[in-house]
């Protein structure tokens, strides 16, 4: 077992079925019969009926040999049965340990839902659960079948039974002292390839920032490193396999070649031949399948079972005293921190590309649409922002914000048009080059493992740790990054909260040398005052932002609005297309009408 909580909670499991346990090892003595009887009925057959020419009476030997294979097979439907009142109940109990952790975490004061829970549920209780009864059903195996076969070999032959049993108690030995390190590299191959999934899956998730970034070589790099560590595991864990074999060996084969080399000195001291042949299926047809099966079994399945409820039993504790107090309610963190006194943000992007009057973002006759037979998302659409302005960009769910967002960061090419980005055309740009022309921050931010510092110096890896703080503090950050532990803290990104993500990434774009910032959505997590704050800042930075409105808000900020008004974008001041535009008079409507959330605190939310 992997340490004391998996040996209390498996011994609890079993004292708490004695009486179930107590049926199952009847049952088991009944199934090993055939262990038992074999080599005596064998040697009685040869000895008293073959050898003797008495072929009846070999045959009426064997037969009895043959009934005990009969009842040891009816029994083996009962041990099943058995097994199951012994398995089920603890799968029960670990199940409803999980659920009550999740709902725990997830209603506590400060809590969060915990996806990895439905995993837990779905999967490691399962694997506990199939590996349990494995591991039940071999050890109980050998206990009864090896003890049936040196039973049965010390009736037929008290010498032969010692010499069988001490490379068998050898072989057990070298297995159990190879079990901890065995359980070390299971554990450090499941880790491994935890720490994979969650790296591949946050490179998927940011995707289009991590596109937008021009990082895709230090995101793959960092993907692989990850594939690298997992893969060295594995090829530990199969080396360990090596153990196994030995154990295998020294226990299970070399009985028989004790035996085979030992018979004709055996004879010699008057030792029948059917006695040497019954010690040989004591030892081939009981102990060593009995050996193989606990070694493999607890060598295997064993060791995921150790892991894998260790893992449960870390992130699901049992119930405590204050497990059913009502959760607290929730407190409001202040939207934001100013800086810190004497510290001014001094972001590379101070200045608009181009000089004051040129243009940041020039869409000529742009089209789009997802598949030759779907309706277009953008018609011909003709826009030009200026740089150091404030556009905001409204419209319904699904109306093409977000393809617009794309479409002007580079992330897809259009179907007709052309987008410039400060007099440089998109197409045909390297991402490095986009890089330094635009920085996008999506709905999900991308939050890469390794210190805070250095997810906020992703794009301006230069920034001295004053200027970092004072953007961080500027976007109302500080608080997260007092809470982390400064910027050394080492992050894990799926202990973040989604706001939190937002926030890191928000500061991240703030210190990019682009002068466009583009943020879609990239502020939804965020309540409302935190959300003002961010876009206030990214307003007094400098250069050119074009916001994907989450709500009016936003929009009433801008210094322009384009709204996604049936086919075709109207843009216009937030008074004008109140008077102009329907479709901005109902998002406005509703966007006002609609209660404020309750407010949560930003690393729970």
């Amino acid at each position: 077992m992997s340490g004391p909580g998996v040996r209390r909670t498996t011994w609890a499991a079993l004292r708490a079925r004695r009486r179930a346990l107590g049926r199952l090892a009847g049952w088991s003595a009944v199934e090993a019969l055939p262990a038992l009887l074999g080599g005596m009925l064998v040697a009685r057959a040869v000895d008293r009926g073959f050898l003797a020419g008495q072929f009846d009476t070999g045959l009426a030997w064997l037969g009895g040999l043959a009934a005990a294979v009969l009842v040891g097979a009816a029994a083996t439907g009962q041990v099943y049965r058995s097994l199951g009142a012994v398995v089920e109940p603890f799968r029960d109990e670990l199940a409803a340990r999980v659920v009550h952790g999740a709902l725990r975490e997830a209603t506590r004061a400060g809590g969060r839902a915990d996806s990895a829970a439905v995993a837990r549920l779905t999967y490691q209780v399962e694997v506990v659960r199939d590996t349990f009864g494995g591991l039940v059903l071999v050890v109980r195996g050998f206990l009864f079948t090896a003890g049936a076969a040196l039973l049965g070999l010390f009736a037929l032959a008290p010498p032969l039974a010692a010499a069988v049993a001490a490379p068998l108690v050898v072989g057990l030995a070298v297995f159990a002292a190879s079990l901890p390190a065995m359980v070390a590299h299971q554990r450090a191959q499941v880790t491994a390839g935890e720490r994979l999934g969650r790296s591949a899956a946050s490179a998927l998730a940011g995707h289009r920032d991590v596109v937008a970034c021009g990082a895709r070589e230090r995101v793959v790099s960092d993907v692989g490193r990850r594939v690298t560590t997992q893969a060295d595991a594995e090829r530990t864990l199969a080396r360990m396999a090596a153990l196994r074999s030995l154990s295998l060996g020294v226990g299970g084969w070399l009985p028989v070649l004790v035996l085979l080399l030992a018979a004709p000195w055996l004879v010699r001291q008057g030792l029948s031949a059917g006695a040497v042949l019954g010690a040989l299926v004591y030892v081939t047809t009981g102990l060593q399948p009995a050996l193989h099966a606990v070694v493999q079994g607890v060598g295997g399945g064993g060791l995921r079972y150790a892991v894998t409820l260790g893992r449960i039993l870390r992130t699901s504790p049992p119930p405590g005293p204050d497990d059913h107090s009502p959760p607290a309610s929730p407190v409001a963190v202040a939207p934001a921190d100013p800086p810190p006194a004497g510290t001014g943000v001094a972001p590379h992007a101070a200045a608009p590309v181009g000089g004051a009057g040129s243009r940041a973002v020039e869409l000529r006759a742009l089209s789009f649409r997802y598949g030759p037979h779907a309706r277009p998302v953008l018609a011909d659409l003709t826009l030009t922002v200026a740089a150091g302005e404030h556009l905001a960009v409204v419209g319904p769910s699904g109306a093409g914000k977000s393809t617009l967002a794309a479409l002007v960061a580079g992330l897809v090419p259009p179907d007709s048009g052309s987008v410039h980005l400060a007099g440089v055309p998109v197409a045909g740009t390297p991402p490095d080059a986009l890089a330094r022309l635009r920085v996008l921050v999506p709905q999900e931010a991308y939050v890469r493992t390794g210190s805070l510092g250095d997810n906020l110096r992703y794009l301006c890896p230069d920034a001295d740790d004053a200027t970092v703080l004072a953007a961080a503090h500027a976007l109302g950050a500080g608080a997260l990054v007092t809470r982390l532990g400064g910027l050394d803290a080492e992050l894990d990104p799926a202990t973040l909260s989604a706001g939190e993500r937002q926030l890191v990434a928000a500061v991240r774009a703030y210190l990019a040398p682009a002068s466009l910032v583009i943020l879609d959505e990239a502020t939804c997590h965020l309540d409302p005052p935190l959300e003002a704050t961010v876009e206030h800042a990214f307003a007094r930075r400098g250069g050119t932002l074009v916001v994907i409105a989450h709500r009016i808000s936003s929009a009433a900020r801008a210094r322009r609005v384009l709204v996604f008004d049936g086919d075709r974008p109207l843009a216009g001041t937030h008074d004008d297309l109140l008077a102009r535009s329907s479709t901005y008079r109902e998002l406005v409507g509703h966007w006002e009408d609609v209660t404020p959330p309750t407010r949560v605190p930003l690393g729970r939310a």
